[in-house]
């Protein structure tokens, strides 16, 4: 799965051959929600993406199992029951960066990353904030948001409704490279 989509990632970007373009196979990315009754967080270190500068493009994918969780009753809930990954293996972000970005200045910007997100067979329209740090060593992006497990059609059995936060909180954290 991963290895698809390194390829269909450079396969996309192959079509500006002259644009800088900017990948990571090593994104972090969090989740956390919290109830009075449980803290449930998770997190991974393998998600991929990458940033096309010729057209602000940026593509996120993670493989669900790739979540490590504290508890291993809760990962095993989680994959099996709640996000089913052997039927929906990963959660996909395609859009854009919405700010114009002059990816050849250094700074700091903060920017909106405008698209769809797929999730458990759902595609939905989502906007988040994001800051993007561009230096000579390559790109930094990290942004902070909610997710609604319903709007992704993920079902919480009424009994432990009370221990499932109705809304996660995502961090993503990403340090790209620049392809040559």
């Amino acid at each position: 799965m991963k290895k698809g989509f390194v390829i269909a990632a450079f396969s996309l970007l192959a079509i500006s051959a002259s644009a800088q373009k900017y990948i990571t196979r090593e994104g972090y990315i969090k989740f956390f929600g919290s109830t009075p009754m449980e803290n449930i967080e998770a997190v991974t270190s393998q998600a991929s993406s990458v940033i096309d500068a010729s057209n602000n493009a940026v593509v996120f994918q993670v493989l669900l199992n790739s979540f490590t969780f504290e508890k291993a009753l809760m990962q095993e809930h989680f994959n099996e029951n709640y996000v089913e990954s052997e039927k929906f293996p990963k959660a996909v972000f395609k859009g854009e960066i919405v700010e114009k970005v002059d990816f050849k200045k250094s700074g700091t910007l903060k920017v909106t990353l405008k698209g769809t997100m797929s999730l458990h067979g759902v595609d939905k329209p989502i906007s988040v904030p994001a800051t993007l740090i561009v230096d000579g060593k390559g790109v930094k992006l990290s942004s902070e948001f909610s997710l609604v497990p319903e709007d992704f059609n993920i079902a919480i059995p009424g009994a432990v409704r009370d221990k499932i936060a109705k809304q996660m909180e995502v961090t993503v954290k990403c340090a790209y490279q620049e392809v040559k």
